[in-house]
């Protein structure tokens, strides 16, 4: 039997473009083995925080999940 997987959360204040998506980067393996340990449709909800200001690190991330085959955004709370 498989485990049940939940929500994890990843906080970028503070970090420089380069470095969100170096942590990002860093995080998704361990995300997909999380994912694959858990139920079909082998989803783990991610939340990533950017902060306020000039969403400069929001249109980073946005583009990180449109760079990615393996990450999919999805609305706030559906998997809650």
């Amino acid at each position: 039997m498989k485990a049940q997987v939940e929500s994890i959360t990843i906080d970028l204040h503070g970090y420089t473009k380069e470095a969100a998506v170096e942590k990002l980067n860093a995080s998704l393996p361990s995300w997909i083995d999380a994912a694959m340990r858990g139920d079909y449709p082998f989803v783990v909800p991610v939340t990533i925080i950017c902060g306020a200001g000039g969403q400069v690190l929001s249109e980073v991330v946005e583009q990180w999940i449109r760079d990615n085959e393996r990450v999919a955004n999805a609305r706030k709370n559906m998997f809650i």
